[in-house]
Order: C-alpha cells, then structure tokens, then sequence
C-alpha cells in the first residue's frame, strides 16, 4: 500500500522585480520530482546542504505551498483536504529541538494542543492520553509543568516526539532528529524511533546528511542534488554501488574509522548558481565522467539494474 505519493512536485521562490522593474526569474529550490513511499518504510533523504531537502519537507507537511504537482496521503490530495484531517496523517519533527518548542508556553500547554484542536478530546481525555505519550517516549510526567528551555537536547527532541504523536498521524517526517544532539543521546533517540515505528505500525522519511545513519535505518534512500533527485534505491546498495557520481562522491566523503580524510577529486566544490543555473546535468561542473551531452540536456531518472534509478548520461558501471 502507497502510504505518500508526490507527483511532478516543485517549488520556485520569486525574487520580485529589478531596479529598472523587470521581473525576475525565480529561485528554484525544488525542481519537479514524483515518487512514493510504502507504508511501513522508512525512507532515507540525503544531499548536501543546499539540496533542498528542508524545502521539500515543509510542503510534505502544508508549511509551503508547492509550485507544480501533487501530494497524496493514502489517496488524498493535500490541496483539498481539511487542514485538521491532513494533520492527523503527516507530522513533522524538527531539527532544532528547542526552537521549535513555544518558549511562552509550559510543555503540557505545547501537548495539549494537538489533542485538543485535532482531535477535539476533553480535559480529562487529553491529561490520560498526554501521560500515556509521555511514558511511550520515556519522559517523566513532572515535566509536563516545564518550559522547554529546562531541557536538554535531546530530551527537547524527546518532546517534540510527543508532540508529534500527539496527533496520531500515519507519516512522520524527521528533518535531520539527531543532528543537533550527542552522539549516545543519538543512539537513544534513534532507538525510540524504531520503537515507536514497530509499535504504531508508522512510515517515516529521514531526512539527514549524516550517511551512515541514514543506511543504518533507511530501507530506500533518494538522493538530492540542486533540487532534484538523481539516484533512488535501496540503503545498502544505494552507497556500495551507487550509480551517480554524486551518490560515490557523498559516500566517499563520509568519514570511517580508519580511513585517512581526504577530500575527493573533484573539479568543483561548490554547488551551482541558483540564480544562474546551468543547462544540463546540474553535476556535471563537479563530475568526473560529464562530457558534453551532460551540459547541453538534463538527464532523467531512468531504472538501473537493482531496482536502482538514476538521472545521469554515463552511470557508474559496478
């Protein structure tokens, strides 16, 4: 069963117009991409920063409207749901825990709400059912009467779990959990999310750049680059056998015990111009194998063998 389907979906970001008031093209920060998830996967999202990873969570969730296309949760369109009803089947955790919690308001006002507004449950039903959360995330129910600068990290983030499975959803989508936090309260935090997974029969997409954890809990991973996906396929193959050379270069940029830190041949380390885009292959100024069909025409994600896909003219031969 599809749990998340988009379709052709994008996002550009208008610049207005010049000082001589011409309009301006504008940024596009997601270019379109259509995929889906099954129910129960965990789907892996990697890219350097700057892919557009962050943009594309935010429309997954309703907090940017996107350009093109479609999401589809269980079969409903997000452009015509009920906001209350499309909100009990996708939430987002944050990756700044903290920030994302109300400074002003205690961490029972902040539990409270999602119940209350909803799922429309009364007094005593929201107090049952907040403990029960609390206890499921291993909080303990004097907190409730905190405010979130009071916590650490990783107990902030512990939270804004909570928080999310307040509103029963059927999605989460987890914009880098861990990254702010210790590397043993990542190991915690990651625990209790493959906890809650099995528990409540959840589909999570994991958005990181941390490519060892992303394999670690990812069945399929999509691969971002300047706003588009060029490499699609299962965790463990995807990174020891991808087929785009963006996918080797991350791979051979994550650091291993071990191994010396080198940085990888590459012609260029930056990220292309937004405003000024390139044609073609957006890799292919930092590509090894572009040629010149690369710059002159965009590849399109094509199926490789091991149920791999990949947006690139000339694909790693493994």
């Amino acid at each position: 069963m599809t749990a998340l389907r988009v379709d052709n979906l994008s996002k550009t970001f208008p610049l207005g117009r010049s000082l001589f008031g011409k309009a301006r093209a504008g940024v596009r920060a997601v270019r379109p991409m259509s995929f889906q998830v099954n129910t129960g996967e965990t789907l892996g999202v990697v890219g350097e920063s700057g892919c557009g990873k962050s943009t594309f969570a935010r429309m997954l969730v309703g907090l940017l409207s996107p350009t093109t296309g479609t999401i589809e949760i269980e079969g409903q369109a997000l452009d015509n749901a009920d906001p209350a009803a499309f909100g009990k089947r996708i939430q987002y955790v944050f990756q700044d825990p903290i920030s994302s919690l109300n400074p002003r308001k205690t961490i029972r006002q902040i539990m409270d709400t999602p119940l209350k507004r909803l799922h429309g449950m009364g007094r005593a039903d929201r107090e049952r059912r907040i403990l029960e959360i609390f206890a499921q995330v291993n909080l303990r129910e004097e907190f409730l009467e905190r405010y979130p600068h009071e916590f650490s990290g990783g107990q902030a983030q512990r939270i804004g779990i909570a928080r999310a499975l307040a509103a029963a959803p059927r999605i989460m989508v987890l914009d880098e959990p861990v990254s702010a936090l210790d590397v043993s309260v990542q190991a915690q935090v990651l625990n209790l999310l493959a906890d809650l997974k099995r528990r409540y029969g959840l589909t999570y997409l994991f958005i990181s750049h941390d490519l060892a954890v992303v394999e670690a809990v990812s069945a399929r991973v999509v691969v971002l680059y300047f706003g588009s996906v060029v490499e699609i396929g299962g965790a463990e193959t995807i990174f020891n056998a991808p087929k785009h050379p963006y996918t080797r270069l991350l791979a051979d940029s994550a650091p291993i015990v071990g191994r010396p830190l080198t940085a990888p041949e590459q012609k260029d380390n930056e990220l292309p111009d937004p405003l000024n885009p390139p044609t073609g292959c957006a890799f292919a100024g930092r590509c090894f194998k572009a040629t010149d069909l690369c710059r002159r025409q965009e590849p399109a994600l094509s199926r490789m063998e091991n149920d791999q896909f990949a947006a690139c003219h000339h694909p790693i031969e493994n």
